[in-house]
């Protein structure tokens, strides 16, 4: 279960009440691994006569990130996943890598045919766990890593996900969806010839949400959870019902018990954001509840001493963001406390300290991801910072991070101009970096600055910030186009992280603004909640005061403004060209233009109208339209373009569709791009989709650089 306000991608709040929604997005010999290198697009252009330094769209497949470090429990390596976009697959292709924290030297876990990726160590630090798709589905294998020889374990019908090792090293724990039987209503004829070709049988639905953007149509079943031999053998399967239960799961140090959280209520399906904790007992199988408030309990993590147990949560006020608080309680479930009831951030990716008085967890803090240790005291020290690879195309907040028993920290985190490497930091030490995984693009390519920009919003002074991208060539007072670029969410930020698109963007000449208006995470819970049942609103002046500053700032050309933003951001670019003409031209990139057919036909149906409206559409449809920007479409007069994925069911193709024929009936210029098989999390995933997406946003923006009028008799 994700927090409110979690990103699922770049787009809208994830809710997710179904496995199919969770993501799971030197000097030493090689051992025996036949490596796959992705395939990258630098030998291509034999016409050159010289390096090309601006960044372009055929540099998206010559990008690598780093992403989930694993640092094994003495400190002395780190596996983690490295995801390399391939120019012959036209993906990001994820393999496994170990380094030495020492002398910095990497191999090859796990880069053969297929993917690879969820490292964990055994806790002897001897093995290691990893999920691959080698030799065709993902399976559960085992890598001995002085021997250097790998072993499936599983053969399993579906994916395992939140792999956790038991204590003794001896059984391995994962979830996994068991399939049921759809339902049926009648059937077909019986009397089929032989060798006809019939229509595909009906589909029967039956779930509230029955479709999930990046999963597709949900296929019936339950999330559950199983234990597997870590020598292999039959996996067992530890609990049952009609109910998902999903990780991440964790053991009690004498191996006896399992925690995890998950809604076993039968109203499940009307209650997104509803979990608790439980306690599952290995011998007889036997579930217990440890927790049971209104709202969501999550991330369980048992104390080295099993004493505690630490978990996320907040209390459920039915509003659109909430703080994610962190808590512990005793393992029986008495005694709950909330230790950052007077922090104002949000909390996640729990790791005990191993002197078990202290806990380690991720937070956003004004566009940027730290890492912290909270004492069981409350007492709060910062000793991580620059996190990053929440994404490559845009620059939101992000990255992960895991702490070895000598406190050693391993994280990603990058830089505005430098996609997210694994490094290494301890006791607030300088962290090291370890990779270099786009050495190439650092010495080949002019990359624009990034600088930060605050304003106080014209609405009512609330401070606000944001980060210029400048185009490569940018002469100090020189006044240059502008591009407004908002974020999705809205309960994500923006920050100095790489991006492909804002960098795309710069090379071409304009400056790219990325802010945090009212609603945005990690400036406290006050803030967020400026929007709550009032989204899109007060945000619109934030935006334009923005604006507003970085044309006082001598940067942008007043006469040359463009907006665009995805998701959220492409809710407000909507809302924004129905209230000022001032931008030349827009593009609204997988908008929600009506709240009353998003709220009905998106994947989240339970979640939209209570949180985000505060009613069904049928019990308040006036506030459905108060803040739908289709009921500003009357007063466009903005040439805008329309972008969404062709498999988005977060904010359905429905809704660009019907902002587009407005457009059309209206007169006003505007194109329709759909892209094949993208969802709304993966919009971006296909390396030439990317490229191709922010070629023809920039293709437009040069259309309409003079700006367009009606003609006078129109």
């Amino acid at each position: 279960m994700m927090r409110k306000g979690a990103l699922w991608g770049a787009g809208l709040l994830l809710w997710a009440a179904h496995p199919a929604l969770a993501a799971e997005p030197g000097a030493q010999a090689a051992p025996a691994v036949e490596s796959a290198p992705a395939r990258s697009a630098a030998a291509s252009g034999s016409a050159r006569t010289a390096p090309e330094r601006r960044f372009t769209g055929e540099d998206l497949f010559n990008l690598s990130l780093a992403s989930d470090p694993q640092i094994s429990p003495d400190g002395r390596r780190i596996a983690y996943v490295r995801r390399s976009n391939d120019i012959m697959s036209d993906r990001a292709v994820s393999s496994i890598w170990m380094i030495d924290t020492q002398s910095g030297a990497e191999i090859p876990v796990a880069a053969s045919d297929g993917d690879a990726f969820s490292p964990r160590w055994s806790p002897d630090g001897k093995r290691l766990a990893y999920v691959s798709t080698r030799g065709g589905g993902a399976q559960l294998w085992v890598r001995w890593i002085d021997g250097g020889e790998a072993v499936r374990l599983t053969g399993l019908p579906t994916s395992p996900s939140s792999i956790t090792w038991s204590p003794d090293g001896r059984s391995i724990a994962y979830t996994m969806l068991v399939k049921d039987a759809g339902p049926t209503l009648g059937s077909a004829p019986a009397n089929k010839p032989e060798g006809a070709k019939w229509a595909e049988p009906l589909e029967v639905h039956d779930l509230l949400t029955y479709r999930a953007d990046g999963a597709g149509y949900i296929e019936p079943g339950f999330e559950k959870i199983f234990l597997v031999p870590a020598t292999g053998g039959a996996p067992r399967q530890l609990s049952f019902g009609p109910y998902h239960d999903g990780g991440p799961l964790s053991w009690a140090p004498d191996g006896r018990t399992l925690y995890f959280s998950a809604n076993r209520q039968p109203d499940w399906e009307e209650n997104p954001l509803e979990s608790e904790i439980y306690a599952l007992d290995i011998a007889s199988g036997a579930i217990r509840a440890l927790t049971d408030r209104k709202g969501p309990d999550a991330s369980p993590s048992v104390s080295p001493d099993g004493r505690l147990i630490a978990y996320t949560g907040f209390d459920d006020a039915k509003r659109a963001y909430e703080n994610s608080h962190l808590y512990v309680m005793n393992r029986d479930g008495s005694n709950p406390r909330n230790l950052t009831a007077d922090w104002d951030y949000s909390v996640d990716a729990l790791r005990w300290d191993a002197d078990g008085r202290g806990i380690y967890v991720q937070y956003d803090d004004h566009g940027e991801t730290f890492v912290a240790r909270i004492g069981l005291d409350g007492s709060v020290r910062k000793v991580a910072s620059g996190l990053s690879g929440g994404s490559l195309d845009r620059p939101y907040t992000g990255g992960s991070f895991s702490v070895a028993d000598n406190d050693a920290i391993a994280f990603t985190g990058g830089s505005a101009t430098r996609p997210a490497e694994v490094q290494v930091t301890r006791s607030g030490s300088t962290a090291r970096i370890l990779t270099d995984l786009n050495r190439s693009l650092r010495e080949t390519k002019a990359l624009g600055e990034v600088r930060k920009i605050s304003v106080a919003s014209s609405h009512d002074g609330l401070p606000i910030e944001g980060w210029f991208t400048l185009p490569p060539t940018y002469v100090e007072g020189q006044r240059v186009p502008l591009i407004l670029e908002i974020h999705g969410g809205p309960f994500t930020a923006y920050g100095p992280h790489f991006s492909t698109d804002n960098q795309l963007y710069a090379a071409a000449g304009y400056a790219v603004l990325s802010a945090n208006p009212r609603g945005s995470t990690s400036y406290g819970e006050a803030f967020a909640q400026k929007i709550d049942k009032a989204y899109p609103g007060d945000d619109y002046f934030d935006l334009i005061s923005i604006v507003d500053r970085a044309i006082a700032l001598g940067i942008a050309d007043p006469d040359a403004l463009f907006v665009t933003g995805g998701s959220g951001g492409g809710v407000l670019t909507s809302w924004i060209i129905g209230k000022t003409h001032r931008f030349k031209a827009a593009a609204t990139q997988k908008p929600v233009i009506n709240w009353t057919t998003q709220a009905l036909t998106a994947d989240g149906p339970a979640f939209f109208g209570p949180y985000w409206i505060g009613a069904m559409p049928w019990e308040n449809p006036e506030a459905y339209w108060k803040l739908s920007p289709l009921s500003l479409v009357g007063q466009v007069e903005t040439p805008t373009l329309v972008v969404v994925g062709s498999e988005d069911y977060r904010t359905p193709v429905s809704e660009a569709e019907q902002y587009y024929t407005a457009l059309r009936l209206r007169g006003v210029p505007t194109a329709f791009i759909k892209v094949p098989g993208a969802s709304h999390g993966g919009i971006a995933a296909r390396p030439s989709q990317s490229a191709a997406k922010a070629a023809a946003i920039l293709a437009w923006f040069d259309k309409y650089r003079q700006g367009w009028a009606r003609d006078a008799g129109e």
